[in-house]
C-alpha cells in the first residue's frame, strides 16, 4: 500500500477537523517523548498507529487533516473490512489530542501566574497532553528508565513487530498494533524481550503485563481514570518496574490526572534553580516527589501537568540540557527511588 502524505493524494480518503496551531502543533507534541509510535513520514506529515489503525496526520493554518489506512492480508492484499466511519475517526482524534480542552486560555492563565512560563511559551504554542491507551502508555514508559527518545522509539517498534498484530505495509514499511497484555505476559516473553535488547526492562514489561492480567485487568487499569489521583498512583507504583515518575507519566497521559507532574532530577533542578524552590533534600525521595509536584500544582493550578509539558518541550527543543541528554524522554532521565531504574 502506498503512503498518502498529503490531502492532494486521494482527497476522498482524507478528512479534517478545525484545529489551529494555537490548539495543536503536531511537530511539538508527537516528537516530545509523550508517545513513541509516530514518525515524520514526509515534511509536515506524521504517520503512526493509534487505536489499532494506521494514520497519517498533517496540518494547515486552520485544520488538522488525517487519513486512515485499511488492514492488509499477509500477502499484501487489502483485507475485507468496512471503511472507517468518519464520525468515529473524528472522535478518536478529538479524544487522543483532548481537543475539548481550550489551550490558549490555559496558556494565558499559566503565563499570568508564572513569568518564566510566559517567557518560553510564546515560541511553543499548541503543546497539549495526549490521552493514550493506559496499557500502551504504561508498558511504553516502563521502557523509558535511563533511556532516550530515539532508543525508546526503536525498542517500542521492535516490541510491536515481535508481539503485535501486523496492520499493513506502507511503501514497504510494516506497521503493527501494540501487543496485547496476554502476549507480553507469556512464559517466554521476558526471554524474547531480552533478546530484543530490553535488558533489565524485560522483566518489568513482562512482569507488569502479567500482574495486570492476573489482577485488575486492562479494564480495571482503564477504570483508574475515574479514581482519585493518589489512588491511581498507588496502584501503578505497586506494579513491577513502576516508580513515582513513571506512575505520574501514566496518570497524566493516560488516566486523566491533569494535576500529575512527572518529576525526575531534571525537573527537580528546574524547581530549585529557576524557581528558587527549596524542595527535597540531597536526593530525589518520595517526599521530594510530592513536594515538587505540590509546588508546581500551587503555581500552575489543576492542569499543572499540562503546563509542565510546555516547559519540558521548550527545554527539549532549545537544548538547555548538557550535551548528550537533549534527546531524553519524560520518564527516561535517571532512576528514582520507587523502582524506575535497574535493580
Amino acid at each position: 500500500m502506498k503512503l498518502r502524505d498529503s490531502p492532494s493524494a486521494c482527497p476522498s480518503l482524507w478528512r479534517s477537523l478545525p484545529c489551529p496551531p494555537a490548539e495543536l502543533r503536531l511537530d511539538l507534541v508527537l516528537s516530545s517523548g509523550q508517545t513513541f509510535r509516530w514518525w515524520e513520514s514526509s515534511p509536515g506529515a506524521w504517520t503512526g498507529v493509534l487505536g489499532g489503525r494506521v494514520w497519517t496526520l498533517r496540518q494547515d493554518p486552520d485544520r488538522l487533516w488525517y487519513t486512515v489506512y485499511g488492514e492488509e492480508e499477509e500477502d499484501g492484499r487489502p483485507a475485507e473490512a468496512a471503511k472507517p466511519d468518519g464520525a468515529e475517526t473524528d472522535q478518536i482524534l478529538r479524544d487522543y489530542f483532548q481537543l475539548d480542552v481550550g489551550l490558549p486560555a490555559l496558556y494565558c492563565a499559566w503565563g499570568a501566574a508564572d513569568p518564566l512560563f510566559r517567557k518560553v511559551a510564546g515560541d511553543f504554542p499548541g503543546v497539549r497532553v495526549l490521552r493514550q491507551d493506559p496499557v500502551e502508555c504504561l508498558l511504553s514508559f516502563i521502557c523509558t528508565s535511563n533511556n532516550h527518545i530515539s532508543r525508546i522509539t526503536a525498542m517500542i517498534e521492535r516490541l510491536c513487530q515481535a508481539f503485535g498484530r501486523r496492520l499493513c505495509r506502507l511503501d514497504a514499511r510494516p506497521f503493527h498494533a501494540f501487543p496485547s497484555l496476554s502476549a507480553l505476559a507469556g512464559a517466554d516473553a521476558e526471554a524474547r524481550l531480552r533478546a530484543l535488547g530490553f535488558g533489565y526492562r524485560a522483566k518489568f514489561v513482562s512482569g507488569s503485563a502479567r500482574a495486570i492480567v492476573e489482577g485488575l485487568g486492562a479494564e480495571g487499569l482503564r477504570r483508574l481514570r475515574a479514581a482519585p489521583y493518589a489512588e491511581a498512583r498507588r496502584v501503578l507504583c505497586a506494579l513491577p518496574g513502576v516508580g513515582a515518575k513513571v506512575a505520574d507519566c501514566v496518570c497524566l497521559m493516560a488516566l486523566d490526572k491533569a494535576e500529575a507532574v512527572p518529576v525526575d532530577t531534571h525537573v527537580w533542578r528546574i524547581a530549585r534553580q529557576r524557581y528558587g524552590a527549596a524542595l527535597g533534600g540531597r536526593s530525589l525521595t518520595p517526599r521530594a516527589h510530592q513536594e515538587i509536584g505540590d509546588f508546581f500544582r500551587g503555581l500552575w493550578g489543576p492542569r499543572a501537568g499540562w503546563a509542565q509539558a510546555v516547559v519540558f518541550c521548550a527545554d527539549l527543543r532549545k537544548g538547555q540540557e548538557p550535551a548528550g541528554s537533549r534527546d531524553r524522554a519524560w520518564g527516561g532521565r535517571g532512576r528514582d527511588s520507587c523502582g524506575d531504574g535497574p535493580p
